[in-house]
């Protein structure tokens, strides 16, 4: 029987958690992706494409200072894959904990779970997106857009 969990992924750094939350919400500086509307505040809504027909629109619906930030995916379309809104109400969240400098970050994306469709793709994108490219943003300040070649 299949297990049905939430995609997650986590890094730490030693930068402060307020540091961490505003450069998760610089996009475009870590997940190489065209970006416009504004992803600071709560109830800010923004757009993200990656191809001629793809988007996903974004709402911050939860942001705690130093603490949370989840963003709603309130309508998208992926071409690539028979549901093209399969990220629709789905959630990204970024937990924070600050500990002496360090700041882990743990990311869920609540509703990728191993029976959609895009999870093959989209679970080795975000391990990338979260653990190298953010990663690198956060401890360089320059992403890594392009995946590594093997």
């Amino acid at each position: 029987m299949a297990t049905n969990y939430n995609f997650q992924s986590s890094i730490t750094v030693k930068t402060s958690a307020g540091e961490v939350l505003q450069k998760i919400s610089q996009l475009q500086g870590w997940w190489g992706v065209q970006f416009s509307g504004h992803a600071e505040k709560q109830s800010d809504t923004f757009t993200v494409t990656m191809g001629a027909d793809s988007f996903f629109h974004f709402t911050v619906t939860e942001l705690i200072s130093n603490k949370r930030l989840v963003w709603l995916v309130t309508d998208c379309n992926m071409p690539w894959y028979e549901n093209k809104k399969e990220w629709a109400n789905t959630k990204l969240i970024f937990d924070l904990t600050e500990s002496d400098g360090t700041t882990i970050v743990n990311f869920t994306h609540e509703g990728l779970t191993p029976d959609v469709q895009c999870y093959k793709d989209c679970a080795p994108g975000w391990t990338h997106w979260i653990e190298t490219s953010l990663f690198s943003y956060l401890t360089t300040g320059k992403g890594v857009f392009r995946e590594p070649t093997i």
